[in-house]
Order: C-alpha cells, then structure tokens, then sequence
C-alpha cells in the first residue's frame, strides 16, 4: 500500500537506527502523528525472559498518573455490606449471585471484575469463562481485596495490569496521543 504524503513525511523523521529516550520518543509521536483523531499510544517492551520459566514469570499492575483515556466498566463481587462502598467508589455493577448467574449465561459486559476473600468461592466455578477473557479477579493484581472502594478508585483512575506474552513482550496502553 502506497504512503500519503503525510505519512511519508513522518516515516522520514524516524531514524529506525536510532534507540530514542523516553522522552524523545514521547516528543516524536505527537510529532509524526497524522490522525484526526486522538489515538492511543501503546508500549511493547521486549525484555529478553523466558516466560515459560516460573521465576521469569513477570506480572504486575501500575497506575498511570493521567489515566489510560478510556473509561473502564467495573464490576464488584461482594456482599451486601460492601455494595455502598463499591457504589459511591465509582462502579458500574454491584452485587454478586445476580451476576453470578449473568456471568454463567455468557455475560461478561465489562472491563474488570473486583471481588471480595469472602465471595472466591462462588466465583471459582466461573474461572472457565472470566479466565480466558482475563476477567478472573486475582490477588496479585489486587482485584481481590476486602477495601473494594479502593481497588475501584484504582481502576477508575487508570491502573493497568501487565504480563510478559509467550514471546517474552510486554504488550500496554499508556495513554493517548493529547497527553502530557
């Protein structure tokens, strides 16, 4: 496919040679980007583990300090003592067999799941369909947590979850183009 003329005046500002910092880079593709809209900026970070060795299994979350630029949909597995909390934090959905039994009839409209120690057991049946899709709530990546209305907060904020890929490659959306 042939370029545009303003694609190819992009193209000739990257030096592919070049290995730029962080910031140059930052400054580069606000510099070089043409769309008229305000896309996302990802980072893929090759890092040279093996992932299929279990100490080079590297996993973790982040907050970011302007956020991601999308909004998340949460939802918030607990019991009813902590549906307030959950609520005024921020989250979208709140409850927990009612969803259960949305979640087991192929319902996963939303982007994150938080849920409470005390309720894991009756979410462990849905691993089959919240695993796959990355949904699972997860200790490590702190969506199991008794304080939901942080966790949401969190999230809302612009937390993301990262893990090296079979490859070795961290895959992130760090926010969009228009940011700081």
């Amino acid at each position: 496919m042939a370029l545009s003329k303003k694609r190819k005046a992009a193209a000739a500002k990257i030096d592919k040679t070049k290995m730029y910092s962080l910031k140059e880079a930052s400054a580069l593709v606000k510099e070089v980007n043409t769309t008229k809209f305000d896309s996302s900026v990802d980072i893929h970070l090759r890092l040279g583990v093996d992932p299929k060795k279990a100490d080079q299994a590297i996993r973790g979350t982040v907050t970011l300090p302007h956020g991601t630029g999308k909004t998340k949909r949460v939802l918030v597995l607990c019991t009813p003592d902590k549906e307030e909390a959950a609520k005024s934090a921020g989250a979208d959905h709140v409850g927990l067999d009612e969803f259960v039994t949305k979640i087991e009839g192929g319902w996963v409209d939303v982007d994150v799941i938080i849920a409470t120690p005390a309720v894991m057991p009756k979410i462990g049946k849905l691993g089959k369909i919240l695993g796959p899709r990355n949904l699972m709530p997860n200790p490590k990546t702190g969506t199991v947590t008794n304080d939901v209305a942080a966790a949401v907060s969190e999230v809302k904020g612009g937390k993301i979850a990262f893990k090296v890929d079979k490859a070795g490659i961290i895959h992130a959306s760090i926010g969009r183009i228009s940011f700081p």
